[in-house]
């Protein structure tokens, strides 16, 4: 990014999602680009959503991560206006889980009990509630996986498929081996794969060579 002429500021967590929540942030020049509160970038994830329909028509459910909401809600959105049977499932890790809170109580929750994992590309602080609005009516609901679970689904893709996933990208994989996502063919969107291999290797029990 920098060999490209960006300049990067550093920040906590916190003090990013509160810039995601104000959409701005002091000092920094340009034009503000949401990661998931954007309808552009929403409906570039709808293109996933009509994918899975061309390659898989029999699919039942599909399940993606939730960070902000922008992929599972263009997604959603594609999969629901052509084939509304499909359930759509949303994943969070346990540790940062406000989309399936928010399910539980109705309405967008800040998500308390948050603490910082090796899932880092997925789970939020808070639940914003425009997100919120737009995932109602094209998610069917919400599985919280654990953090071994996560490891697991992790090391499984990468022994059978050689996927080497960020833990964002094994809660879908993670999600649909609890079962709760129901009988399928399921499609997991695994979205993401920026991870060191040597954390890579630490999570899943193995040794880098």
């Amino acid at each position: 990014m920098r060999a490209l002429g960006a300049k990067l500021i550093p920040v906590p967590y916190d003090v990013a999602w509160k810039a995601l929540e104000e959409r701005s942030f002091p000092g920094a020049q340009g034009t503000f680009v949401h990661p998931f509160d954007d309808h552009n970038f929403i409906a570039g994830h709808a293109t996933m959503g009509l994918e899975i329909l061309e390659d898989a028509p029999d699919t039942k459910a599909v399940i993606a991560s939730i960070g902000g909401g922008g992929l599972i809600t263009g997604v959603g959105s594609a999969v629901k206006a052509l084939r509304p049977d499909i359930k759509v499932w949303g994943v969070e890790p346990e540790t940062a889980a406000p989309a399936a809170l928010s399910f539980t109580k109705g309405s967008p929750q800040v998500f308390k009990n948050f603490k910082q994992s090796f899932v880092d590309g997925a789970g939020g602080q808070s639940m914003f509630p425009r997100m919120w609005e737009r995932m109602k009516p094209v998610v069917n609901g919400y599985i919280v996986v654990t953090l071994e679970e996560t490891k697991k689904a992790m090391r499984l893709m990468a022994e059978k498929t050689r996927i080497i996933s960020e833990g964002a990208g094994a809660l879908p994989a993670a999600a649909a081996l609890t079962g709760k996502a129901g009988k399928g063919p399921i499609v997991a969107i695994v979205s993401g794969g920026n991870i060191d291999l040597k954390k890579f290797c630490e999570l899943v029990g193995a040794s880098a060579s």
